[in-house]
Formats: structure tokens, C-alpha cells, sequence
């Protein structure tokens, strides 16, 4: 059996400004006014990361960033939840998404989940109102509120899965789908295989650079992207 990690954002789906929009209302209300500078886009970093760049990005006092950045973070996964309506209208999936979830999860030798930059709350909000979440088991995934260190999420999702159906997962057998440099090096630091996908703001030779085992342009050819799987 091998464990499949699927990153979320920019690899299964694009929720395009929901996100960005969230950052601001919520350090709005925190910080007491609006932020002229947001966190990048597509990198992979995770949230907590993400929101203590957003509030150094704006100037807030190095003594109170700690503070503030747990104020902020504990407040998004219920305010993207406000904006359901949003993301179902304007979020969309990425091509090949579903038929490639879909064939992971028919394979009896595959147990998919995921590792990614959202918080739990965050991540089962998107794979739900998109459809997703069905084809992952949602509990067994590693998510920025584990732990803001990427790469540590891989070993939390092995653990989950061993424990889950008594199957050792390791290098070996674990795989990573993600389209960002953040994607490779928490397989390559955390414990997994790789497989790169183009389909956000890093290219294939940069994927290919960073140390992708393997890299394609998207998901839509799923007798491929089994075979990578298995391979890997």
C-alpha cells in the first residue's frame, strides 16, 4: 500500500481572491486597520507562516507579532467558512482534479490524503464546498494547524495512516502531489516522493530543479500519473 499526499491549493483547486480577502478582514478586525501588503502568492508556505509575513509585511511591532498572529490564525478557518458562497462560485477545480482523485481512490493499494499549508478547518472548507472531499481521507492528513513547519506534516500523515490500518508508512511508500517549491521540499526534507505538477505559479523546470522525482504538466492524464505513483 502507499500513501498519497495531495496538496490542495493550485494542485486539486484555485479559490482565486477568497483567500486573500479572508487575510485582510481578519487582520482588519485584529490589528485595527487595513493591510496595505499581502503574503505571496502560490509559494505553499503554511498559514501561520503566511500571516506572520502579512503582519511584519505591515509594519506591526516585532513584540506583538506572536500575539497577534495567533489571534489571526485561529480566527480563518471560521471566517473562510463565512464565505461558502464565494468559493462555490468562484473557486474552480483544477483540470484532470476529479478523475484524478477519483482513480487514486478506486485503487485498493493507494490510500489517499493530504498534507498541506491550511489549517484543518481551512482545507476540509475548500474540499467540501468543491466537492473533494469524498475521494481523501480527510482525518489521516497533515495541516499547517499540526504544525507551521512544513515538512514535519509528512510524519504526521504517516503516523495517522499507520495507526489508521496498521500499515507502516515511510519514504518508500509515501507520495506527494503538489504543484510548488514548498510541495518538494517537504517530500524531500519530510520523508516522501514527489511528483511536481505545473499547474501553478512554478514551471516544470523549476519543480524539475528543486528535486521533483518526477514532474507533469497537470492532472488530466490519470493512466500516467497512476503509473508515477507506482513507480515512485
Amino acid at each position: 500500500m502507499k500513501l498519497v499526499l495531495w496538496d490542495i491549493d493550485r494542485t486539486l483547486l484555485y479559490v482565486g481572491e477568497t483567500d486573500r480577502r479572508v487575510y485582510r478582514e481578519v487582520f482588519r478586525d485584529i490589528v485595527g486597520r487595513q493591510a496595505t501588503a499581502l503574503p505571496a502568492r502560490g509559494t505553499g508556505v503554511t498559514m501561520p507562516l503566511a500571516v506572520r509575513e502579512l503582519l511584519e509585511a505591515n509594519g506591526v511591532p516585532d513584540a506583538q507579532v506572536t500575539d497577534l498572529a495567533r489571534r489571526i490564525v485561529e480566527q480563518l478557518p471560521e471566517r473562510l467558512a463565512h464565505h461558502e458562497d464565494e468559493l462555490r462560485t468562484s473557486g474552480r477545480l483544477m483540470p484532470g482534479a476529479v478523475e484524478a482523485l477519483a482513480a487514486v481512490r478506486s485503487d485498493p493499494h493507494l490510500l489517499p490524503t493530504v498534507v498541506t499549508g491550511n489549517l484543518r478547518g481551512s482545507a476540509e472548507t475548500k474540499l467540501k464546498v468543491l466537492g473533494l472531499d469524498g475521494y481523501v481521507e480527510v482525518g489521516l492528513g497533515g495541516y499547517a494547524s499540526d504544525d507551521a513547519h512544513r515538512p514535519a506534516l509528512v510524519d504526521i500523515a504517516q503516523r495517522r495512516a499507520t495507526a489508521a490500518y496498521g500499515h507502516a508508512f515511510n519514504r518508500h511508500n509515501t507520495v506527494i502531489i503538489g504543484d510548488s517549491l514548498q510541495d518538494v521540499s517537504t517530500g524531500r526534507e519530510g520523508g516522501a516522493r514527489v511528483i511536481g505538477v505545473a499547474s501553478g505559479t512554478t514551471s516544470i523546470d523549476e519543480l524539475a530543479r528543486a528535486g521533483a522525482d518526477h514532474v507533469i504538466h497537470d492532472l488530466r492524464d490519470t493512466h500516467a500519473l497512476l503509473g508515477l505513483v507506482h513507480g515512485a
